[in-house]
């Protein structure tokens, strides 16, 4: 059902937090705070707030009543505003500035690129570390503008946002260790570079879904552009090139990546996707959100020796040779064909005749009858066969029962059939 529009922060609070929509419960895990009464508060009674406020899709446009705000909500630390019709920082601002406590902060999809923000609104900000401005087509001059005013800002959330170009800002953000910049239009390296830039203590990059075609670095610049890197999410990027691949060893402390997508691996198999990967990347311990174990390594950067072994040595890359030294040379895997074999070449032995001939292995004994039926010129019922393995100790098996398969003796090339007549 739609909201109604030009509904106040205060409003939607008190509607939904009233006793009648939100009772106070008493126990462990219900996770209900009830703050110590406001001074002159008239819903001093009548409110029962979390510490954790989600007014998403509410139809918010204004923040209300700031002593109220204030008077309500000293104690909350997280709030979700995402999917309103926020549209003036102030507003925001006015919210924000009665919320002490506050850390994580959720914008998303509210038109805020209809404002521009101040400063002067910005540090209203100053104490969250948690900041969500997905779909909000923030500009890079709000950005810029959050980051001068948030010294303690951790995490930043910009997906969604139609960048097609990075703006730096005169000076670093020393404080983002984490940075979501997904599903946006990041293409070229020289965009992305420029985070780097900005934000030097970077723990955490997720680039998903931004098509980004190439890593055009060298490799000791990349280890000065990401020193502190442990993560990076470069699913359904661009990448089309394996160099592209060994450009992540350039950085000092990476330990995950996320590679699902790229066209570079699609014409792999998921076996060797995940193994080609994982012996280029001898630093990396988890791949695709899976641990990569010290076994699973050894296996694949001896499936990486075995792979491009019969490479002309000019198409080898450099890691073949590192692993070469590491492993030594190995021989191909012999090839093992586990499926059931469908056929038999058999010696058949019927009185003083031998006939070699060939016998399907997925037909019943009865069905094997009738193929000897014209060789030996018995009836199928006065017919008695014998199954001898060349290798068992034990002898001819009769072959009694007319409905087994021929493949459960497990019959082989060169074993012999015995035929004998019943009224011999």
């Amino acid at each position: 059902m739609d909201q109604p529009s030009g509904r106040s922060f205060m409003q939607v609070l008190c509607e939904k937090y009233s006793p009648e929509n939100f009772p106070y419960r008493r126990g462990p895990g219900m996770g209900v705070h009830v703050p110590a009464t406001p001074q002159g508060s008239p819903m001093k009674d009548r409110l029962n707030l979390p510490s954790v406020l989600v007014l998403n899709s509410c139809g918010i446009t204004c923040a209300g009543d700031e002593k109220e705000i204030a008077a309500f909500c000293a104690h909350v630390s997280e709030l979700d505003l995402s999917d309103n019709k926020l549209e003036d920082w102030h507003e925001v601002s006015k919210i924000v500035s009665n919320v002490p406590q506050l850390e994580f902060l959720n914008l998303s999809s509210n038109p805020l690129n209809l404002s521009v923000l101040e400063r002067t609104c910005a540090g209203s900000f100053s104490g969250v570390r948690k900041l969500v401005l997905n779909n909000s087509k923030a500009s890079w001059e709000t950005v810029h503008t959050i980051l001068q005013e948030l010294p303690d800002l951790e995490e930043l959330f910009l997906c969604l946002n139609d960048y097609k170009t990075v703006s730096c800002p005169s000076i670093c953000c020393h404080s983002l260790k984490l940075l979501h910049i997904t599903d946006n239009n990041l293409q070229d390296w020289t965009e992305i570079r420029k985070l780097g830039v900005m934000f030097p203590s970077l723990d955490t990059l997720v680039l998903a879904n931004n098509h980004l075609n190439a890593i055009e670095e060298p490799d000791d610049s990349l280890a000065r552009l990401f020193p502190n890197l442990r993560s990076i999410s470069l699913h359904k990027s661009g990448l089309q090139s394996w160099e592209d691949i060994d450009k992540l060893n350039s950085f000092p402390k990476l330990e995950e990546v996320r590679l699902l997508g790229i066209p570079l691996l699609q014409p792999y198999t998921t076996e060797e996707r995940r193994k080609l990967v994982v012996a280029r990347l001898p630093s990396v311990s988890k791949l695709n959100g899976s641990v990569v174990t010290d076994g699973e390594r050894e296996d694949s950067e001896r499936f990486f020796i075995r792979y491009y072994v019969d490479v002309p040595q000019e198409e080898v890359p450099f890691r073949y040779h590192e692993l070469i030294t590491k492993y030594g040379k190995l021989e191909p895997l012999a090839e093992v064909d586990l499926r059931p074999q469908s056929s038999a070449k058999v010696e058949v032995h019927f009185n003083d005749q031998v006939e070699e001939m060939s016998i399907r292995l997925d037909q019943t004994v009865a069905e094997l009858k009738k193929q000897l039926k014209t060789l030996v010129q018995l009836p199928t019922s006065n017919m008695l066969l014998y199954y001898f393995d060349h290798e068992a100790p034990f002898g001819p098996e009769e072959m009694k029962y007319s409905s087994r398969a021929l493949h459960s003796f497990g019959i082989r090339d060169g074993d012999k059939i015995y035929v004998e007549s019943k009224t011999k």
